[in-house]
């Protein structure tokens, strides 16, 4: 097995952004593609969310990406069905699915899940890629991917023709007993923000995941502040209690003064300046690494 090799097909870097007025969504682009979850799902996401609210019925498509010219393999010929670690700590890879991608535990066996262009609140579906399976063309016939979806840490295989892949400069590491989130570009650490974590009886999930929704709220002053970064993370406490299984995000908050403690549902709040600054620079496929 090879590793921190590129995938063979790349696209420009994701970037979206969208807007949550009073459970309407209204499509806001910012590059070359968008997502969107409902801000009424996340868990833990302080002040007065309604948790059970419905998400977004409609959203509109994002504009297209230009795939690259397929990358070639350093050699001329490969073992089909070898497989390869991609992404370093510097780069990683997001797959947009193209149409409909079906998820499997192995190539060739039976799929388990199925995943559209669309999630079930609009938001384009994007997975993190780990790993790729080769053809004897050294071509990728395969991707490993990350899955947002329960239990965490979810993975599978998808066809490599039903994504489009994208290059990600971009990383966030959070660090739990420090209360501290690290936002690195090209590795190397260019934000450094105090965070409030979950609380003891509600605690962020630990792991390694991936920005896969960004929200803009209509309330820039309500519970999650100017903005959300929903990651692929849901909380292994609320899922029962909260619509769509609980997911995690970064946001921002109406409670200050909870900065540096250990006091949301799971998800985790930034200062409001500091979470405008950090939504601006991430896009979607962003590996999450939170560590205890």
């Amino acid at each position: 097995m090879r590793c921190c090799l590129a995938p063979s097909r790349l696209s420009p870097p994701l970037h979206d952004a969208r807007v949550f007025a009073d459970n309407t969504v209204v499509t806001k682009f910012a590059a070359a593609a968008v997502a969107v979850v409902a801000l009424c799902a996340f868990a833990g996401c302080g002040g007065s969310g309604n948790r059970h609210a419905a998400p977004p019925r409609r959203a509109g498509s994002p504009t297209k990406v230009k795939a690259k010219a397929p990358a070639r393999h350093p050699i001329q010929t490969c073992h089909a069905g070898s497989e390869e670690r991609v992404g370093t700590s510097r780069l990683a890879y997001a797959a947009i699915v193209r149409r409909r991608a079906l998820a499997y535990r192995a190539p060739g066996r039976r799929p388990f899940a199925s995943f559209g262009r669309v999630n079930v609140n609009g938001a384009v579906n994007v997975f993190g890629v780990v790993g790729q399976v080769l053809r004897r063309d050294c071509s990728a016939g395969w991707y490993r991917i990350e899955l947002p979806i329960r239990p965490n840490g979810s993975w599978g295989y998808v066809k490599a023709r039903a994504v489009e892949l994208s290059a990600i400069h971009t990383r966030i590491v959070v660090d739990l007993s420090a209360r501290r989130l690290t936002f690195y570009r090209n590795g190397r650490p260019v934000l450094r923000a105090v965070a409030a974590v979950g609380a003891p009886a509600t605690p962020t999930p630990t792991g390694r995941f991936y920005v896969n929704q960004r929200l803009i709220p209509s309330n820039p002053s309500g519970p999650w502040g100017p903005g959300a970064i929903g990651i692929s993370a849901h909380s292994s406490v609320l899922q029962d209690s909260w619509t769509q299984g609980a997911p995690i995000a970064i946001h921002g908050t109406d409670e200050p003064s909870s900065i540096g403690h250990a006091a949301s549902h799971g998800c985790i709040r930034l200062d409001n300046a500091v979470l405008q600054r950090l939504f601006a620079r991430t896009p979607a496929g962003t590996p999450v690494i939170i560590r205890a």
